[in-house]
């Protein structure tokens, strides 16, 4: 969309999408092995001049390092890890490791995780739960969001009652869901994706009778987990966290994106739809600000990119390659659909 809306050129270059997914049937989700084939394959055409992606952060650290050797723009619509790019946050050479050249090609219009899994935990304390119960999926975000959660949740005076790792290929979680039944918390957390398993453990939590609310992050934040789940397993206990707001609360260039995206495709855009335009959007307006194709001019510019006019509302890439965009909001699950309840964080 982002593209057509510049009618595929700019400054008379033509525009060229290509799709790269990084999944493989064997592993059914993201494969480490594809990304990186994705990765070089990029590199190795001189005609690509940006790489937006990926969507999880595990597999950016695949790709990060090989397209900063090249000095490659990369801009995610979805990696929310921050050890990818602040210092402190993560393990104790990231994000050093990711900028083997020592320069910064890497950029994400998404807030990190250590805001969402903070205002997570103070959402839960603000909803009266006094105990929680903690899940992941043993992969750099789902983890990485329940780590954080963890973090605040003793900060602020919420007893972890247990916290364990799943198997996201396991076929059920009734045994799990049993022990967490016996532990009685006020709130399960799962710190992971629809694609590990989301709908599934919500699912066996309440058949065996859970009645603890249940929080998901953004990775969740999607109407496959919905349908996943079953929505009388999700309606009036499930709780979700996004970096932003879903598409009936945006204003401005975001609502026109919305009605423009409904226009097009008869449904109302999922969460990351509007990142990933956002995305597009920056891109080529570093592309009109460089008025070149070489790729360090166009890093350069995104890496200007200040004051940004966009769907998300005004924003910059701070000296991290991250947005200035502190937005987080909180959804609930009613009649089979997403609710927006509060804008979180303020």
């Amino acid at each position: 969309m982002a593209i057509d809306e510049v009618g595929g050129k700019v400054d008379g270059m033509a525009i060229e999408y290509e799709d790269m997914d990084d999944a493989s049937p064997q592993r059914g989700n993201w494969d480490p092995a594809v990304e990186a084939q994705n990765a070089n394959k990029a590199l190795a055409d001189e005609k690509v001049i940006g790489y937006i992606g990926t969507y999880n952060s595990g597999a950016a650290k695949i790709s990060m390092p090989v397209l900063n050797k090249a000095g490659l723009v990369m801009i995610s619509p979805g990696n929310t890890y921050p050890g990818l790019t602040k210092p402190g946050t993560g393990e104790a050479n990231e994000p050093r490791i990711y900028r083997p050249s020592g320069k910064i090609n890497y950029f994400r219009v998404v807030p990190t995780d250590d805001l969402q899994g903070t205002v997570a935990a103070d959402w839960t304390k603000e909803m009266g739960c006094k105990t929680v119960y903690l899940l992941d999926d043993r992969e750099l975000y789902g983890k990485g969001i329940a780590d954080v959660f963890e973090k605040h949740a003793k900060e602020i005076g919420l007893k972890v009652l247990g916290r364990e790792g799943i198997d996201s290929k396991a076929s059920n979680y009734k045994a799990l869901a049993n022990k967490i039944k016996a532990a009685k918390p006020d709130l399960v957390y799962y710190g992971g994706t629809t694609q590990t398993n989301a709908g599934q453990i919500a699912k066996d939590l309440r058949s065996v009778g859970v009645e603890a609310k249940f929080m998901v992050p953004d990775g969740c934040f999607e109407k496959a987990f919905i349908e996943a789940a079953g929505a009388a397993n999700l309606n009036g206990k499930t709780f979700v966290t996004f970096g932003g707001l879903p598409a009936d609360q945006l204003t401005g260039r975001g609502a026109e994106f919305r009605k423009a995206y409904m226009a097009k495709y008869n449904t109302d855009p999922e969460a990351y739809a509007l990142y990933g335009y956002e995305c597009g959007r920056v891109l080529l307006d570093a592309i009109k600000r460089a008025k070149t194709k070489d790729r360090a001019a166009i890093l350069a510019a995104v890496a200007a990119t200040k004051d940004f006019d966009g769907a998300l509302g005004t924003w910059s890439f701070d000296a991290n390659g991250d947005t200035t965009s502190k937005i987080m909001s909180g959804q609930t699950v009613e009649n089979g659909d997403f609710k927006f309840v509060k804008v979180l964080g303020k």
